[in-house]
């Protein structure tokens, strides 16, 4: 478990990079690596993620058809969704992996659990590419590259943070000084049983 965050972060550099051989919201996810392993869930977490940020893009398009904004924001809703299990499933594995280790009396729990951490390391990973993108565009004006350089450096040194504190929380549950809890992401506008605008159209068509 050591070193957690290098490995995810160039699985997900490798994501971005495999994304963007082509480059467009409908490209099939060819996920290099084994079903079921952590490296797998992590590459398809990041994949999510860049489709996603580009989605974000076309639907802010000013001239943008609304039936086509509109089906764009409901797979924006799927993906949302999608990601959301995806993160689950990463917390599931640290569950699977640290379940042997008896947490120490004064244990404490964090204010996250880690895949939501390694969540904000991917988005972080799909930012640091884009305005990398910016910082080298020819067609951009001097202060556009000056002002997106500073924001690359912060990008940057944000990412090298957050690594260092999942790789300490990782350390940290594994030596038993933190404890793992997990609390499912309840996401009640998704479940036709609990968003009152979809059950209540049921009652209505039953």
């Amino acid at each position: 478990m050591k070193d957690f965050s290098a490995k995810a972060n160039a699985i997900f550099d490798r994501a971005i990079e495999d994304y963007h051989l082509v480059n467009h919201v409908d490209a099939v996810m060819k996920n290099p690596f084994q079903p079921g392993t952590i490296d797998s869930l992590l590459y398809e977490k990041n994949w999510i993620d860049v489709v996603q940020w580009h989605l974000e893009d076309i639907i802010r398009d000013p001239e943008i058809d609304s039936n086509k904004a509109l089906e764009i924001k409901r797979r924006i809703d799927r993906s949302n969704q999608e990601r959301t299990d995806l993160v689950e499933k990463i917390d599931d594995y640290f569950l699977n992996f640290f379940k042997d280790v008896k947490p120490l009396p004064d244990a404490s729990i964090n204010t996250e659990s880690p895949a939501w951490a390694i969540d904000r390391l991917s988005i972080l990973a799909v930012k640091i590419y884009h305005m990398r993108d910016e910082v080298n565009r020819i067609d951009a004006n001097e202060q556009h590259v000056i002002n997106c350089r500073r924001k690359l450096n912060v990008l940057i040194e944000q990412r090298e943070d957050l690594s260092l504190a999942v790789d300490t929380l990782l350390q940290e549950i594994g030596e038993g000084k933190k404890f793992m809890k997990v609390y499912r992401q309840m996401k009640m506008y998704n479940d036709p049983s609990l968003n009152p605008v979809l059950y209540r159209k049921q009652q209505d068509n039953g």
